[in-house]
């Protein structure tokens, strides 16, 4: 049975896939600036992650 913490640890291990997904992409397939688009989005994944990370526990 999932409780909230295992739906936080599926949303942070699912957002980092995300968010490296998103920093390949525009580090392979864009090369102009949409890569850096691309890349920022990744890093605000990351950040949305460790928010997740940190509320299991919590809540």
């Amino acid at each position: 049975m999932m409780n909230k913490n295992t739906v936080l640890g599926w949303a942070t291990f699912i957002m980092i896939v995300v968010g490296v997904a998103l920093i390949a992409l525009g580090a392979v397939r864009y090369q102009d600036v949409a890569g850096y688009g691309f890349g920022a989005v990744g890093v605000g994944f990351f950040a949305i992650a460790w928010v997740f990370n940190a509320l299991k526990g919590r809540v």
